[in-house]
């Protein structure tokens, strides 16, 4: 079965808008450093409450999906490539700051899109 660009593009638009249940162990901003060459993630840390929302611990204040926040990142991971910003995260962080294995899988497809982006000189956006 030959399947279009666009038929898997909405394939993962609908997976896009699934439930996930959050990481207790915090979440990542990832983004290009294009002048560097570089694939970033900030990690930033958070507490999950008894409705599965994350909080910010320090505040205890719900910490928004969409929209700006500004909070300070607990670290900054960086690498040229996806395979290695994938082992500074997850082979060479102890304690590792991912907890979920669906998180860790949608980490290594985000930063295999952020290196695309990289190497293509394109735009790259967190889904």
């Amino acid at each position: 079965m030959n399947q279009t660009v666009e038929t898997l593009r909405e394939i993962d638009e609908q997976l896009s808008k699934r439930h996930i249940d959050l990481d207790p162990a915090g979440y990542f901003i990832i983004y290009l450093d294009q002048e560097a060459g570089l694939i970033c993630a900030k990690h930033f840390t958070n507490v999950i409450d008894e409705r599965g929302l994350a909080v910010d611990p320090e505040t205890g204040k719900v910490i928004p999906a969409k929209g700006k926040v500004e909070r300070t990142h607990s670290t900054l991971f960086t690498g040229r490539t996806a395979k290695e910003l994938c082992v500074a995260i997850f082979e060479q962080t102890q304690p590792c700051p991912v907890t979920r294995l669906d998180h860790a899988a949608y980490l290594g497809r985000e930063f295999v899109r952020a290196e695309n982006a990289l190497i293509s000189g394109l735009e790259y956006v967190q889904d």
